[in-house]
C-alpha cells in the first residue's frame, strides 16, 4: 500500500480528537496545532501520514466543528501535488462528536476539491485493544469477554453516553434521524467475495452515505482499504471516522514490536526520574495507577479536585509543584487528581468542569517540566494538554509503543529547549491491562537508567 500511495502521491492527514490515535502506527508525525507550516511538515513527502491533533472531545460540539472545518481547511489549501484522504479519527468506544465532525470534513472537502463526497467510512476498531465489529454490533474487551459496547462503562460516558452497541442504530441514535442512510459491509462479503465485493458495495454509496465496515482482524481492514482504493481510483470520494486501526492499512504500515528500553530515544544518567501525570477518571485507570505503585520508587502527589474548584486554587498548586519538584531528586513522581468524579446535571457543564481540572493538572507540568527525564500522561483531554500547553510540544514522531498497539511514545521535533530530548508517553484511560502503566514506567527506567554494574566499570 506504501508504494501505490507512493505512485497515486497520496497522503494522509488524521484529524486526532485527542492526542491517543497514533497508537497503531510508527514513524509519522503528530503536529499538535492548526497551523499550516507544522502541518506541511508532516506531509511533505508523498505518501506521509500526518496527526493533526485537535482535542475537540474536550469541546462542546459548535466549537468541535469549527475547529474541524479549521484543521481540515489547513490541510486541503497546502496545494499538494496528490490526493489526501482526512480521517476523522476518534474514540474505539464510540465516544466524541461522532457524525458531527464528519459532516464538517465533508463539507470542507466538497468545497475545497470540488467534488462531492460518495460515503463516510465508518470503523471504530481497534483491534489490539478488542475493539471489533461484527455483524454490525461493536465490542469492547472488557476482563477478556468481548461485550457489546452499549453495555459498558464506556456507554454511560456524562458527555458522549449512547445506548446502541449496533452501529447503524448507534448512527441513528446520535443523528436522531431513522432514516440516515447506512449502509454496512459485512465479514462475510470481506472474506469470501474479496476486494471485488466490497468495491461493489462501495460503487453503490453516494450522497455521504455511513458505510459500516464490520472487521475483527487487520485482514479485514487490508481488504477494505484496497477495495477503497480501487474505487477511489475510477473518481469515487469518501472520508473517514476510524478508531486508531484503519489509518494502518490506509497508510501502508505493518505493526512493530512493542518499545525496549535501548529503542528509546532519551536522555541517561544516575539518579534520572519520570513524571507521571493522571487526569483520567475510568475505572481501569485507577486499577493501573494502584498496580504501579506496587513498583516501588514512586511517590505520589495528588491534586484535590474540591480545592481546585473552590478559592484555594493557586496555594494547593503551588504546594503540588513544591513537592513534585523536591520528589524527583529520589524517585519516580506520579501526580494525579482526585478520585472523586465532579459533575454537572448537563452535559456541557460537566465538560466544563472536566477541562478546569485537566487544567490544573496542566499548570503543574508545565512548572516542573524541565526536572523529568520522561513524562508520561494518562488520558485523552490530559494527554493533549500537556503535551501542547505544559510541554510546548509543536510537532513530534511517533517512535512506537509499548504494548501491542497500544500506548504511543512521542519524541518532540519542535518544542522549547526544556523539553526536546524528553520522551513523552501518551496513555489512554481505556486501554491496556491492569499492569499497563506499571510495563510503561518500567521500561522508562530501562531507557534512562544506565546499568549500575556499567556505572561501576567504567568509574574502575
Amino acid at each position: 500500500m506504501v508504494a501505490r500511495n507512493q505512485s497515486d502521491r497520496r497522503r494522509i492527514a488524521v484529524l486526532d480528537d485527542d492526542p491517543t490515535g497514533s497508537q497503531c502506527v510508527h514513524d509519522v508525525s503528530v503536529v499538535t496545532t492548526v497551523d499550516a507550516d507544522a502541518i506541511a511538515a508532516g506531509l511533505s513527502a508523498p505518501a506521509s501520514t500526518c496527526f493533526v491533533l485537535t482535542n475537540t472531545r474536550a469541546l462542546d460540539e459548535a466549537e468541535a466543528v469549527a475547529r474541524t472545518r479549521d484543521a481540515a481547511r489547513a490541510v486541503l489549501t497546502l496545494g499538494l501535488d496528490g490526493p489526501v484522504d482526512l480521517v476523522s479519527r476518534s474514540d474505539s468506544t464510540l465516544r466524541g462528536h461522532v457524525l458531527a465532525e464528519a459532516d464538517a470534513i465533508a463539507d470542507v472537502y466538497e468545497q475545497e476539491t470540488g467534488h462531492a463526497v460518495d460515503g463516510i467510512v465508518f470503523c471504530p476498531a481497534m483491534m489490539e485493544a478488542g475493539r471489533t465489529t461484527r455483524n454490525d454490533i461493536h465490542y469492547a474487551r472488557v476482563a477478556g469477554e468481548d461485550i457489546p459496547v452499549g453495555d459498558t462503562e464506556f456507554a454511560g460516558d456524562t458527555t458522549f453516553g449512547y445506548r446502541s452497541s449496533n452501529l447503524r442504530d448507534f448512527l441513528r441514535e446520535k443523528s436522531g434521524d431513522e432514516s440516515i442512510p447506512v449502509s454496512s459491509i459485512a465479514l462475510d462479503t470481506i472474506r469470501t467475495g474479496g476486494v471485488d465485493a466490497v468495491a461493489a458495495l462501495l460503487r453503490e454509496a453516494s450522497g455521504r452515505q455511513w458505510i459500516v465496515v464490520n472487521a475483527t482482524e487487520y485482514a479485514d481492514l487490508e481488504t477494505v482499504v484496497l477495495a477503497i482504493r480501487t474505487v477511489q481510483s475510477e473518481g469515487r470520494h469518501f472520508v473517514f471516522r476510524s478508531g486508531p486501526s484503519l489509518v494502518r492499512p490506509l497508510a501502508g504500515l505493518s505493526g512493530t514490536q512493542p518499545l525496549i528500553g535501548p529503542e528509546i530515544p532519551a536522555r541517561t544518567g544516575l539518579g534520572l526520574h519520570g513524571l507521571i501525570a493522571v487526569g483520567s477518571h475510568v475505572g481501569l485507570t485507577s486499577r493501573q495507577v494502584a498496580r504501579a505503585a506496587e513498583l516501588g520508587g514512586i511517590s505520589t502527589v495528588e491534586i484535590d479536585v474540591p480545592t481546585v474548584l473552590g478559592d484555594g486554587r493557586d496555594e494547593h498548586l503551588a504546594d503540588v509543584v513544591r513537592r513534585i519538584r523536591e520528589g524527583l531528586a529520589a524517585a519516580d513522581m506520579l501526580v494525579y487528581t482526585s478520585r472523586t468524579l465532579v459533575t454537572a446535571e448537563d452535559p456541557s457543564a460537566s465538560l466544563a468542569l472536566s477541562v478546569r481540572v485537566s487544567n490544573a493538572l496542566v499548570s503543574v507540568v508545565k512548572a516542573v517540566r524541565d526536572a523529568p527525564a520522561w513524562v508520561v500522561a494518562k488520558g485523552g483531554i490530559t494527554s493533549h494538554e500537556v503535551a501542547v500547553d505544559a510541554l510546548g510540544i509543536r510537532r513530534a514522531r511517533v517512535v512506537g509503543q509499548f504494548l501491542p498497539g497500544q500506548i504511543s511514545l512521542l519524541e518532540p521535533v519542535e518544542a522549547p529547549g526544556d523539553v526536546m530530548g524528553t520522551p513523552y508517553v501518551v496513555f489512554p484511560g481505556n486501554v491496556g491491562g491492569d499492569d499497563a502503566l506499571a510495563i510503561v514506567i518500567t521500561v522508562m527506567r530501562d531507557a534512562t537508567r544506565p546499568d549500575p554494574h556499567e556505572l561501576e566499570g567504567d568509574t574502575a
